[in-house]
């Protein structure tokens, strides 16, 4: 395709389309703990100073070393951090107001990222509500839910 630069000279375009079009296997460790959730079972792995990793990766965080320990943790757990979503885009996991968190579930030393339906802080509890139909996504897990009053 050329343009015309009014007498200038033609300027060359060409449209540039960004893609990644290879896949990738989940692999074991990955592979275990999909498989969990649409088990309603969460997984984290053991690293190599004892914490417990969750979502679990094939490196210890800390050295490098491959992990092979998967242990399960808890579908409960405590916000470490949030932040509200009040006007969603197109995509997001809810409709309506919600709130992204990270959750140190029960059992597990790091925290993972989620959406939360509700209104949570720092150090309240929450579970996991589970979709409906589980398909081995990290969407099975539909939304924590906060825990109001206790367990």
């Amino acid at each position: 395709m050329t343009t015309d630069t009014g007498g200038v000279g033609e300027i060359l375009e060409a449209p540039l389309v960004i893609e990644y079009p290879f896949n990738r296997t989940t692999g074991p460790v990955i592979g275990a703990f999909l498989t969990g959730l649409r088990e309603q079972r969460v997984l984290g792995i053991r690293g190599a100073d004892g914490r417990v990793v969750c979502p679990p990766t094939e490196y210890d965080p800390q050295t490098g070393e491959p992990l092979t320990e998967m242990v399960e943790v808890g579908t409960e757990g405590v916000v470490t951090s949030w932040s509200t979503v009040t006007t969603p885009r197109d995509g997001q996991p809810l409709p309506g107001h919600h709130t992204l968190a990270l959750v140190r579930l029960d059992g597990a030393d790091t925290a993972m990222l989620h959406v939360v339906d509700g209104h949570v802080a720092t150090g309240d509890r929450v579970r996991i509500r589970w979709a409906d139909e589980r398909q081995g996504l990290i969407t099975d897990i539909a939304a924590f839910e906060p825990i109001r009053g206790g367990a």
